[in-house]
């Protein structure tokens, strides 16, 4: 006759372990000895050593009770279930490994290269690392809400970066942060702005975004939020007649009150 301790040793597992078998019924209660202690034989220590060996596999305890009183052929169908969802656990575990392996890379983590050529772009013309934080937030809005477009707005974007008016506005606005919404460069940042959107207006570019109505409500609340300067801008793009950030828009002059 085997003490609980003995037991444990001969499976290979701890006399807690043995004890909370106990507790779920997978491992019946022995008889006790005269002294009041549990007495095991050899059928306790093979069924100790399967149920160990079930739950070292990754068997869930609530079926191991199950499949130690199936037929084989009921065990044989009960493995290959559980062996398909271990694969998918495993699959779901290697994706996560893989987003955690990306952490590293910062931005990479929620950026198409894209984007990340973009902002290493800016970050070349000397654009302020505390302004490309806020520029990288709104992207992984956009590469998240539009991500079959963010590939063609990016280029559309190289594109602009090549007008020394648009290098000079990431300049400004780059530095703006740390500015008083009274600042008098303001008035050039919305100089620059007015006339970049007067250009796309006769382009015919003003309203081809490819953003829906709440996408870009949040990008421009985004946008306002982020700071004083900011609504300042908005503020005065708003008073010579242009309403929106994301989406811009021309307003009436009579709707203006001109």
């Amino acid at each position: 006759m085997l003490t609980i301790g003995q037991l444990a040793a001969h499976a290979g597992v701890t006399v807690r372990a043995v004890r909370h078998y106990h507790r779920i019924g997978l491992l019946p209660e022995p008889d006790r000895d005269r002294s009041g202690y549990r007495t095991y034989n050899a059928d306790a220590v093979v069924r100790l050593i399967r149920i160990h060996v079930l739950a070292g596999a990754g068997v869930p305890l609530a079926r191991v009770q199950e499949l130690l009183e199936a037929s084989p052929e009921e065990f044989a169908a009960a493995v290959q279930e559980i062996d398909k969802k271990l694969r998918a656990e495993v699959r779901r575990l290697q994706a996560t490994r893989e987003r955690l392996a990306r952490l590293s890379a910062g931005e990479h983590l929620a950026l198409p290269d894209s984007v990340l050529g973009y902002l290493d772009r800016l970050r070349g013309l000397g654009v302020e690392e505390r302004y490309l934080d806020l520029e990288r937030d709104a992207w992984i809005i956009i590469a998240a809400q539009a991500p079959d477009d963010v590939d063609q707005i990016i280029a559309k974007k190289h594109e602009e970066l090549d007008d020394p008016e648009m290098v000079r506005l990431y300049g400004l606005v780059s530095q703006a942060i740390d500015w008083d919404p009274d600042d008098p460069r303001i008035v050039e940042v919305v100089d620059i702005f007015e006339r970049l959107f007067i250009r796309a207006v006769e382009a015919g570019e003003l309203d081809n975004d490819p953003f829906d109505d709440p996408l870009a409500e949040l990008l421009d609340a985004t946008t306002a939020n982020s700071s004083p300067v900011a609504r300042r801008i908005i503020a005065l793009l708003e008073e010579r007649g242009w309403k929106g950030w994301t989406r811009i828009e021309r307003v009436p002059a009579e709707r203006l009150g001109r």
